[in-house]
């Protein structure tokens, strides 16, 4: 029965081949089959491409609001603080409702300082400019941050910042290129007058707060660090410009990521008067106690420049500790340092699992900075026991050209730098010094070559990482030799 079956099977098929329409017929069914499952497949592997986890995008508010129908007035001589203040407590009733978006339109909107809400978007216009008042009398007087458990630079309580938030969710600060500015001009003057008896305040300072973005505006003219998010969490800085003159402002960091989790900073230009970036979580005792690291930080696609301090900094004030920082894709012109992590005895906490790729030095004075000998205290209370813990930085595809010295890494007996790596790194020298690399109390490896010359103690891989050592070492008056002669005796 069986064979009888296969038989008749194999009798249809033949007859169906045999007929040339019935076979185009079926050749089209199955080839339009093809081309069906095969576009399916295309598409269903785009859309699992554009549904690969990201950050979330920031909603369109369900009401919008211009801040002139407020009251205020784009003259730049219009006290406007009473404005901003009615228009955001207005945002504040709309939260459950999904908040709302205030939009600055072009003028210049002078205001003392004011607080942001959740679920609220600042929207600055083409040719608005947000300008702080330039009188510190304005601005108020917040207590110390507990990590740091003192001001920054006077005991007792520090300004504010002229845009704040705290405690804040879903908030983004974004635009058209706006401009905020805070005339840093007189509290530079002030400070170098020693007239100041309060620590100065950021630009914008957003803390203990979590989904935030900060996207398309310029930010310039910053009485001192410019944008300070601290003990924040699922932050985004975009696509931020941010200026401040390279000489005469003292202390106009960039971005100071301080106690920070999941943060991007990506595809900004920053020319400041102190570092581009400088990640930060505590200072000495203070920030041993507060106890909140900086982690998960990726910093992409940055041109960065600093004549009187780095492009990129980790430190000095890192007691809570520092780990998981990725820094990619980044230039650094024209500056006194390139990347640098500071940090000192007193300090506790550790800066580890830091990764360096793709990095350009032009015009530096020095690439590559580790200094632990950084002694900056805010009182006699530290305990200078308090040992930072520095290893696990590695340093790939590193070049650029007129540089001074590409590399300086200072550990000490009590703080060693362990299991740094340097890998692809070609860096054209502005002058000529033996000892090009300056090392002391480092351990780790080179892959590869690299140029100039690393420091001798460290270990060389080959591109297949294996020990590689020179045939040279085995001649006699080597060290290797030696041990190999007393071993042999």
């Amino acid at each position: 029965m069986f064979h009888q079956q296969r038989a008749e099977l194999r009798r249809w098929v033949v007859s169906i081949l045999s007929n040339h329409k019935t076979l185009f017929t079926v050749l089209w069914i199955v080839g339009f089959a093809s081309v069906f499952i095969w576009q399916r497949n295309i598409v269903d592997n785009l859309l699992s491409f554009r549904r690969a986890p990201g950050r979330p995008m920031p909603r369109l508010r369900p009401f919008s609001f211009n801040i002139s129908d407020f009251g205020a007035v784009g003259d730049g001589g219009t006290d406007n603080t009473a404005a901003f203040e009615r228009a955001i407590s207005t945002i504040a009733k709309l939260g459950k409702k999904g908040g709302g978006q205030l939009n600055v339109p072009p003028g210049v909107w002078l205001t003392c300082p004011f607080n942001l809400t959740s679920h609220m978007t600042l929207y600055l216009a083409e040719d608005a400019v947000i300008l702080g008042v330039d009188d510190e009398k304005k601005w108020p007087l917040m207590p110390p941050l507990p990590s740091y458990g003192y001001g920054r630079e006077h005991p007792g309580p520090r300004y504010g910042s002229l845009i704040h938030g705290q405690n804040l969710r879903d908030v983004v600060i974004t635009g058209n290129n706006g401009t905020i500015d805070g005339q840093g001009q007189t509290w530079w003057k002030k400070y170098r007058q020693k007239a100041l008896n309060n620590t100065r305040g950021p630009l914008v300072q957003i803390m203990w707060s979590s989904d935030i973005v900060i996207s398309d505006i310029t930010l310039r003219n910053s009485p001192f660090w410019t944008l300070h998010p601290y003990d924040c969490k699922n932050v985004t800085i975009r696509n931020v410009t941010i200026l401040n003159p390279v000489f005469e402002a003292p202390n106009t960091d960039g971005i100071d990521p301080d106690s920070c989790e999941d943060m991007v900073i990506e595809d900004c230009y920053i020319s400041v008067g102190d570092d581009g970036i400088a990640i930060k979580s505590g200072w000495d005792q203070y920030g041993i106690a507060y106890g909140r690291p900086s982690k998960n930080i990726l910093i992409r696609n940055l041109v960065v420049r600093s004549m009187v301090s780095a492009g990129v900094s980790i430190g000095s004030e890192m007691s809570g500790g520092v780990s998981n920082v990725t820094v990619e894709n980044v230039l650094v012109w024209s500056s006194r340092r390139a990347v640098r992590i500071k940090t000192a005895p007193g300090r506790g906490g550790y800066v580890r699992h830091i990764t360096y790729r793709n990095l350009t030095f032009d015009e530096v004075r020095v690439g590559i900075v580790i200094k632990t000998d950084y002694n900056e205290h805010p009182d006699e209370g530290y305990d200078p026991k308090a040992l930072p813990i520095i290893g696990d930085i590695s340093f790939t595809s590193i070049h650029g050209q007129g540089v001074r010295v590409p590399v300086r890494i200072h550990g000490s007996e009590d703080i060693p730098i362990r299991n740094i790596t340097f890998r692809d790194m070609s860096v054209g020298l502005s002058y000529k010094k033996k000892h090009i690399f300056q090392c002391a109390f480092v351990q780790g490896r080179v892959i590869g070559s690299i140029f100039p010359a690393p420091c001798e103690n460290l270990d060389l891989y080959d591109e297949m990482g294996k020990l590689y050592i020179p045939v040279a070492a085995f001649m006699p008056g080597t060290e290797i030799f030696a041990e190999m002669h007393r071993i042999v005796a």
